[in-house]
């Protein structure tokens, strides 16, 4: 298949990703509301792109914090732990990660051992 219309959103378990696998990647559509945020994380066997549509959100990507927007790409690689917070939402991005694994965009989460620093870095006690 080579088209996935946001209009087939519908038909997924959880309307507000669309995430498709290809051969090497996966990628897809995410989005988030305050307080949906992930646990922080980092990913053993796969590298993030992220690039921010609409929304805005504080992250933290292995020692660094910022604030990223519509526009903003954020690379994460392998092994580095990251969080974030939804400062305005619904935050939506688009996120690439590669290897593309067996297509579950959550198959590669590993909890941060430092995740309760991580959320209180970013103010989500």
């Amino acid at each position: 298949m080579a088209f996935y219309y946001s209009r087939d959103r519908g038909e997924l378990e959880d309307p507000a990703r669309l995430i498709v696998a290809g051969e090497l990647i996966k990628a897809g559509v995410v989005s988030l509301q305050q307080g949906e945020e992930p646990e922080p994380h980092y990913h053993p066997n796969e590298e993030q792109f992220v690039m921010v549509l609409s929304g805005k959100l504080q992250m933290l990507v292995g020692d660094e914090t910022a604030v990223v927007g519509p526009g903003d790409l954020v690379h994460i690689p392998r092994n580095v732990m990251h969080g974030i917070k939804v400062i305005e939402g619904p935050m939506v991005w688009f996120n690439c990660k590669s290897p593309v694994g067996n297509g579950d965009i959550k198959q590669d989460y590993t909890e941060a051992p430092n995740s309760s620093d991580i959320k209180a870095t970013l103010g989500r006690d």
